[in-house]
């Protein structure tokens, strides 16, 4: 080149952006791939009456309007549990079923108590209690 220096393509203005370009890029991807009618909630349990105090673990099946299962979870406890029981989900709107077995130290679980939620989309937590009939 004649009187001038030669460009060096790894001084362009656009390769020092690079990063930030792709970084946005990223964010978009993962923005738009959000699924924002899923919402974060906390069903939470207030365990009521006689004979928890037996109780060394608690299983709850939380099951769509179709009956399928969309959460599991179980809880183990020491010393039975305590007052109340949380539960953090991810649900969108809709109508549930929650089935909670309770099982003591020895022996089969005893019958489902099963509870019926319907959650909105403004429903946050949804706080029922539960007693043993």
């Amino acid at each position: 080149m004649e009187g001038g220096e030669r460009r060096n393509w790894k001084r362009h203005p656009l390769l020092r952006r690079l990063p930030f370009l792709l970084l946005v890029a990223l964010g978009l991807w993962l923005w738009k791939g959000t699924d924002t009618s899923v919402n974060g909630r906390e069903l939470a349990w207030r365990l009521e009456g006689p004979g928890w105090s037996e109780i060394r673990a608690l299983d709850f099946q939380v099951k769509n309007a179709d009956g399928e299962m969309v959460k599991r979870e179980t809880r183990s406890f020491q010393a039975g549990p305590p007052g109340l029981v949380t539960l953090a989900v991810e649900l969108p709107s809709g109508t549930y079923e929650v089935w909670v077995f309770a099982r003591g130290e020895s022996g089969p679980s005893r019958p489902p108590l099963v509870e019926r939620l319907t959650l909105q989309d403004e429903d946050t937590r949804a706080e029922r209690e539960l007693r043993f009939r």
